[in-house]
């Protein structure tokens, strides 16, 4: 798919911030929103501020990601399947932690990996049946390569990365656009009070032009920042040897 969105924009995890500017994002280019979290209460300043300042519709509903046996059931009950699904979903967790609870490691996985893909996965059954749509991804450059620092939550965005890639190469010639999103840094919650470059951290609004323009353009694979695709081609080229006596 390439051209101006028109039809209606799904939003999953749309709580963060990146989520949050995603949907002015496509609000303001006079898309019906549907926002889904599991508190859509949470949600109801965010569905008055869009309706009122784009006159645009909004929905709200609630979505678990890790409720997996309940997504087909979540897609059915749209009150319109969407022309463009996007998953802002994602659970970084402290890797020290991770590291020492397994069950706390499980669940980052199945937060960035399971619960996005099976989502993802069964919209795009209804988009293939509809013959149309676009699924967005956001991933992470961190999925490029594993490292000491951050493993657990990489090791899932890997996952997330290359189940991406083999819908996209599935769904090819039957009208149903997939887009990766490799933000790198991005200036949230997540990152705040963290000492980082300035040059490597992107606003969420700068991510969502990024998406909006992805999906316009029919892109594929975009680093929000082009210079991440250049350090994440230096990290991945290290050999082992040499890169498991980093602390990066």
């Amino acid at each position: 798919m390439s051209g101006r969105v028109t039809g209606p924009v799904l939003i999953l995890g749309a709580t963060s911030d990146m989520a949050r500017a995603v949907a002015r994002a496509f609000a303001a280019r006079g898309c019906a929103i549907q926002l889904a979290a599991r508190d859509p209460a949470a949600l109801e300043g965010d569905r008055a501020d869009l309706e009122t300042r784009y006159g645009v519709a909004v929905s709200l509903h609630r979505f678990d990601a890790l409720e997996v046996e309940g997504h087909a059931g979540f897609v059915a009950a749209l009150p319109e399947l969407p022309e463009v699904a996007i998953s802002a979903i994602g659970l970084m967790g402290e890797q020290s932690e991770n590291a020492a609870d397994m069950s706390r490691a499980a669940h980052v996985m199945r937060a960035n990996f399971e619960g996005p893909a099976t989502i993802l996965g069964a919209l795009a059954n209804a988009m293939e049946a509809r013959g149309s749509g676009t699924l967005v991804g956001i991933s992470s450059v961190a999925g490029e390569r594993g490292r000491a620092s951050n493993y657990v939550y990489g090791s899932a965005k890997a996952g997330f990365t290359a189940y991406l890639s083999g819908l996209r190469n599935r769904l090819a010639g039957r009208g149903v656009h997939v887009v990766t999103v490799l933000p790198g840094f991005v200036a949230t919650k997540m990152t705040e009070g963290l000492d980082l470059p300035a040059r490597l951290v992107a606003q969420p609004e700068e991510v969502a032009q990024a998406i909006l323009a992805a999906v316009e353009r029919g892109q594929e694979v975009i680093y929000v920042r082009r210079i991440w695709r250049l350090i994440m081609a230096i990290i991945r080229a290290i050999p082992e040897t040499i890169f498991k006596k980093t602390s990066i």
